[in-house]
């Protein structure tokens, strides 16, 4: 039962959750739910759980891939070799700020740690006679 003091705020309520719904993560969450009920609706478990719908469905796709692998092929290889290219320039980067880094931490070793070799001057050889 609703009482009076529930009944005043009712139009308040409904519009906090009008303006909940507007966000774009409500959206993006009612749609998903949506698509999901639409695709087990449309599919079903029990065609998924056939063995040779998961075999057709698995060829199917096997030949839908190396199709568009092989329609791509020169573009995936740039791709690839720039992705390769930039990992080898940020490997090299990043042992060259290790090499720096171990520099800077050798340096201040050095600085702290006591002097234990003192230089000496050269010895003086007298001519023998």
């Amino acid at each position: 039962m609703m009482t009076e003091e529930m009944m005043k705020h009712m139009p308040n309520m409904m519009s906090n959750a009008g303006h909940a719904m507007s966000t774009p993560l409500a959206k993006g969450a009612m749609m998903a739910a949506s698509g999901f009920a639409a695709g087990r609706g449309l599919l079903g478990f029990s065609l998924l759980r056939n063995p040779l719908t998961l075999l057709a469905a698995g060829v199917a796709g096997g030949i839908a891939a190396g199709f568009l692998l092989h329609k791509y092929e020169k573009e995936i290889i740039e791709g690839l070799s720039k992705a390769t290219g930039m990992g080898k320039d940020f490997a090299l980067q990043q042992k060259e700020n290790l090499n720096d880094l171990m520099a800077e931490a050798q340096e201040k070793v050095e600085g702290i740690a006591p002097v234990t070799s003192t230089v000496s001057a050269p010895a003086q050889e007298t001519p023998a006679a």
